[in-house]
């Protein structure tokens, strides 16, 4: 692959085609790869479904009802030994792993993720797991792209608008959507909108799309009945209805993470837990239709459990308004559990299908209502799952425009933008205030990745107030005499104080400009003139938990010099002073926290045994490392500190470093050796009571 690589960057440096005619050629190269890799995925799962439970019911048929338990196990077994042990970018949605890859590595992504994450998100969904087929898609349209990128020697924002070009594709195909996957590409992945990315993205997501049209027909993902709205009053409906996908996405977000934290503490190989998952979901499947008293014809292909795979045959019967009312609220609750057991288990597969799940049952369950207490007064259960199909996924990811556009694409109806944009909105906004992070976001932020317009944010938004201001500023009192005021300029070699009344609260801010001007109006200051006739009160203050970046953007239309630094809960009571001298010193903490950040996604890729693991380890006081240099620690062979953090300082350590109270080390060690190595460096009080006999 490499020599082809070579040599076609050989025949383009011979040729000497225009950049443009590179562009356009890669980005249709990628889109077909990723709209036949779509198809390949869509049938692969198919397969695989059919495989496990129609033979299944042949071979194993007297199990009865444990198939629904069994195979999802099965599932599990297969896909976990390839995320574990071949790729672990494979694990999860996928989504995330691509957006840190454009902002942190160039949009530079290994070409094994493309095989891992087909087979293993196929063995998953196709085995029953509760997962969207597009994630997966993504993620492999986007290593698509980077391979290219990186076989043609590109450079790096070639190669990251090759991976928004897969991305874009991989929806594109997937859900027969092309617009809906360029917006999807440059509102998620790229986190902007660029001119100079928008025509490749446009290319390849119509190349995936007609690809995919050409193999499995051109038909809208799902046939809905010519909805309206019939009266003006309706669309506060559809507000409360968005106010409710707003709860329930942020609900979604908290559960998967809460299950994705509960298997990461479980002392497990990663190969076995996405089985355990599977039984879960096995178990859940079991159980919902006798507290439901459903038919349980499964485990036929075609009476699958709702909560199985991801979920189009429920959408589509939802958008129809068929699905009881009973049903639909109970599938509001089971499927981001089901989905929670799959993808928090470390499974594979995409949150994108579970999100529009999950709205259209909560929508058609809010129409029901509504059509239970107000009868033909609205276009009925359907239309309100059109709307929460949307609104769940847009207070999910955070992705208004996609979530719009996706659903017009998705279902060839485009009367209800206004319904669709209310509930959008209302569902963006709530979600936004109830939760920071966005269901792609989060993964990132969890690893000290904080990401804006799709690229690793700016160091001065790392660097919080209270970390640079001076605690204990130079102040003065509102009844000093300005001519007395030269003095402590003098005195102090500041440019401005602080002005306090006599109970320490804030007054204002005097600057030496203002008592130069103070001194321009006569010959000499009189003694009745006092620093609170020339200070400025009206201030512009900062709270100690705000940015720097936000201190910057304050400073900047008035170019002031510094800013008082006040108590949230009291704007008068001065806890500090921020400098624009203090921006250095803010830069370097900013510097050194993006560079930890980026050294801590370098060792997530390093190690891929799931025997190994980095720790951090605080050295409190007391601890009897304090004081000792590395070589006589006594660490047990299994583990090597590789890093210490001393304040500011990244310290790579050598056998004579001596550690520090306070000092924050990284060690790389096995598994069996964590609980060692932590009570090595803990406080004698902290120590067991075995050691303390010892």
């Amino acid at each position: 692959m490499v020599k082809l690589g070579e040599r076609i960057g050989h025949a383009l440096d011979r040729l000497r085609p225009s950049e443009t005619v590179i562009l356009i050629g890669t980005a249709m190269v990628v889109g077909a790869g990723t709209g036949l890799g779509a198809v390949l995925f869509i049938q692969l799962i198919s397969w695989i479904q059919n495989l496990l439970f129609t033979g299944g019911q042949t071979v194993l048929g007297f199990l009865g009802l444990g198939l629904v338990v069994l195979i999802p196990v099965l599932g599990g077994l297969l896909a976990g030994p390839i995320i574990a042990f071949f790729a672990k970018e494979a694990k999860g949605h996928g989504v995330p792993e691509v957006m840190q890859a454009i902002a942190l590595r160039g949009g530079r992504i290994r070409p094994r993720v493309v095989i891992a994450k087909i087979i293993a998100s196929a063995l998953c969904i196709g085995s029953g797991g509760s997962a969207g087929r597009e994630g997966p898609i993504v993620q492999v349209g986007a290593a698509l792209g980077s391979t290219v990128g990186q076989w043609l020697h590109l450079s790096e924002a070639r190669i990251r608008n090759l991976v928004a070009c897969g991305a874009a594709a991989g929806i594109a195909a997937t859900f027969n959507a092309p617009i809906a996957g360029v917006i999807f590409a440059m509102e998620i992945i790229l986190g902007e909108f660029h001119v100079g990315d928008l025509g490749n993205v446009v290319i390849s997501a119509i190349t995936a799309s007609t690809v995919s049209r050409v193999l499995l027909g051109d038909n809208p993902a799902f046939t809905i009945p010519l909805y309206s709205v019939k009266t003006p009053w309706e669309i506060l409906l559809y507000i409360l209805l968005g106010v409710l996908a707003a709860l329930v996405a942020v609900g979604f977000i908290k559960l998967l993470y809460g299950f994705e934290d509960l298997f990461d503490r479980w002392r497990v190989s990663d190969a076995v837990k996405p089985a355990v998952g599977g039984l879960l979901l096995g178990g859940l499947a079991l159980v919902y239709p006798w507290i439901l008293q459903m038919p349980r014809g499964f485990p036929a292909t075609e009476n699958l459990p709702d909560i199985f795979g991801s979920g189009f045959a429920a959408i589509g019967n939802a958008l129809q308004g068929n699905l009881p009312f009973g049903l639909l609220a109970a599938l509001v609750l089971l499927k981001p559990l089901a989905t929670s057991f799959t993808l928090g288990s470390g499974n594979s597969g995409g949150v994108f299908a579970p999100s529009l799940f999950i709205g259209a049952a909560l929508g058609g369950a809010f129409g029901s209502i509504v059509e239970h207490f107000a009868p033909g007064a609205t276009a009925g259960p359907g239309a309100f799952a059109v709307v929460g199909m949307a609104a769940v996924f847009a207070g999910a990811a955070r992705a208004p425009f996609t979530a719009i556009l996706i659903v017009f694409e998705m279902t060839n109806d485009y009367r209800m933008i206004v319904p669709l944009m209310a509930g959008v909105i209302v569902s963006l906004i709530i979600a936004e205030r109830l939760h920071r992070d966005s269901i792609y976001t989060l993964k990132l932020t969890r690893r000290g990745i904080h990401l804006k317009s799709g690229r690793d944010l700016d160091v001065m938004e790392t660097v919080r107030v209270e970390e640079v201001m001076v605690r204990q500023p130079v102040t003065v009192p509102v009844n000093l005499p300005v001519s007395k005021l030269a003095e402590e300029f003098i005195r102090t070699g500041r440019h401005g104080f602080p002005v306090i009344h006599e109970d320490g609260s804030l007054f204002g801010m005097v600057s030496l400009e203002d008592y130069r001007q103070a001194a321009q109006q006569g010959a000499e200051i009189p003694d009745t003139l006092l620093a609170r006739d020339i200070a400025t009160c009206d201030v512009v203050s900062v709270f100690p938990d705000e940015t720097v970046g936000t201190v910057l953007r304050r400073m900047a239309p008035r170019d002031l010099s510094r800013l008082p630094v006040v108590a949230r809960d009291d704007p008068h009571r001065l806890v500090g002073v921020v400098r624009r001298n203090d921006m250095v010193r803010a830069y370097e903490f900013g510097t050194m926290r993006r560079e930890e950040a980026r050294r801590r996604v370098e060792r997530i890729n390093v190690v891929n045994d799931p025997r190994a693991q980095f720790i951090d380890v605080p050295i409190p006081p007391g601890s009897r490392a304090s004081g000792r240099n590395v070589a006589g620690l006594g660490l047990p062979r299994g583990a090597v500190l590789v890093l210490v953090r001393r304040g500011r300082d990244l310290l790579i350590p050598h056998g004579d470093t001596v550690l520090a109270a306070a000092d924050t080390i990284t060690v790389l060690c096995e598994r069996d050796n964590i609980d060692m190595v932590r009570s090595l460096f803990s406080a004698a009080s902290d120590k067991s009571p075995e050691q303390k006999k010892k």
